[in-house]
């Protein structure tokens, strides 16, 4: 599925659509260059949810969490991580069957992180494009379902 989005108030509209579809358990991976509206999904997401708080990118703290909703968020961001054990230190793993969702941004870094790892629903990866042309800026979501399959 390819969705075309004008602006981050549009991403964050769309993404707290898609929360309805979420259910305890979920991995959601986020593709995107800097700056595509990983973070700004996530902040959709999690309105979704109904978490009220702040919604900031997890950059440098690398995780943050978003209780109060009907699921908990867990939000990671792998981007200034390497290899392995920069990426274990961190403990995703332990949160992929915590009773939440989890958000992992830039989960290239962490590809190994599924393998072999028992989890309780499919993954889904939503690569975020954005498009400057001319005078036309928008992105695209594309979702690709059950990768973990």
């Amino acid at each position: 599925m390819v969705y075309r989005l004008n602006d981050a108030n549009e991403t964050e509209m769309f993404a707290q659509e898609f929360s309805r579809s979420i259910k305890a358990g979920d991995i959601i991976c986020l593709s995107g260059g800097l700056g595509a509206g990983k973070t700004v999904f996530t902040k959709g997401l999690a309105r979704g949810l109904g978490y009220l708080g702040r919604v900031t990118s997890p950059t440098f703290t690398l995780m943050n969490v978003y209780e109060g909703g009907r699921l908990t968020v867990y939000h990671f961001d792998l981007y200034r991580l390497d290899g392995e054990a920069d990426i274990e230190s961190v403990g995703c793993e332990e949160f992929f069957n915590a009773g939440g969702v989890c958000v992992l941004e830039w989960p290239e870094q962490g590809k190994y992180l599924f393998e072999g790892t028992q989890l309780s629903n499919p993954i889904r990866r939503l690569e975020i494009k954005t498009f400057f042309e001319r005078d036309i800026n928008y992105r695209e979501i594309i979702i690709h379902e059950n990768i973990g399959d």
